[in-house]
């Protein structure tokens, strides 16, 4: 495995040759290291996701440089000449459109592309909407899983769900405001109206809303409200799973004629779950 030597010898940044991982501001934009800032301003290149998003860094701080866009749709053809650009001698920073990169965008491709050629690697630490909710929840955070945003296919979704419904560690998702009620609902479904959540909704700016409660309240609270801004959800993990007092041996009874009848495991689960006012996970697994 390739390893470059110490970089305790680097005293002044950004140097050439080397690509800067560079946290930027999930909202206020005054959250701007002087190093991070020191980097954007100085570097030779600014790849971003999205360059309208950087320039508004870029104005708030009377800062100028070259901005090329990096997204999913085109990172494969850019890649390439990155790479060139690092071999070159010339000093890149990458930047997403907020907080630390790589973390649910494209940037991780480039970053392995970086590595199998060689070129020297530095993160410029920055803000992270998932720890920013996940301080502020009081939740267990010695141990927590990044799920990001869930996939929109269902069989694969149902399967994280299902998962989080059995972690007893903290989860922390993310989830767009269109999509946010959509959300509430399965995780009602999957863990039950009584588990412990935090939304946070525009961290870091000024309407800033962090809210804590079981997930029936944080749903009755968005029942018809005009809904704004990117959501981070913490989920408090699971206690003490196996003790949930019903009859089981009744219920897997249930469970199979409703499957013998022509539904399917999830549909079969659902409709119990929803009748017999029990997580669908719990009954979920009398069947496996």
């Amino acid at each position: 495995m390739y390893t470059k030597n110490s970089l305790s010898h680097r005293t002044k940044e950004p140097e050439s040759g080397v690509l800067y991982i560079v946290g930027t501001p999930i909202g206020n934009l005054n959250d701007l290291s002087p190093r991070a800032k020191n980097i954007l301003e100085n570097v030779s290149l600014i790849v971003c996701e999205d360059t309208r998003q950087t320039k508004k860094i870029m104005n708030k701080f009377c800062m100028s440089n070259n901005l090329i866009s990096f997204n999913k749709y085109n990172s494969t053809n850019k890649i390439p000449k990155i790479i060139i650009e690092l071999k070159g001698g010339k000093s890149v920073a990458l930047v997403s459109d907020a907080g630390m990169p790589i973390i649910c965008d494209p940037g991780l491709e480039l970053v392995k592309e970086t590595r199998v050629n060689e070129i020297d690697i530095i993160c410029i630490p920055g803000p992270c909407a998932a720890t920013t909710a996940l301080v502020t929840s009081g939740m267990p955070s010695c141990r927590f899983v990044f799920e990001g945003f869930l996939p929109k296919k269902q069989a694969e979704r149902e399967k994280i769900l299902l998962e989080i419904s059995r972690n007893e560690k903290t989860t922390i998702l993310f989830e767009s405001p269109h999509r946010i009620n959509k959300l509430l609902n399965e995780l009602k479904e999957y863990c039950g109206g009584e588990r412990e959540i935090q939304v946070s909704r525009e961290l870091t700016k000024k309407f800033e809303e962090n809210i804590v409660s079981n997930i029936d309240k944080v749903i009755h609270l968005f029942k018809n409200r005009d809904i704004k801004g990117e959501f981070t959800i913490v989920i408090k993990g699971v206690i003490n799973s196996g003790e949930t007092e019903f009859d089981s041996s009744y219920i897997k009874k249930e469970l199979q004629e409703l499957i013998n009848a022509g539904l399917s495991v999830s549909a079969a689960a659902k409709y119990l779950a929803k009748k017999k006012k029990i997580p669908k996970n719990i009954i979920y697994n009398l069947y496996l």
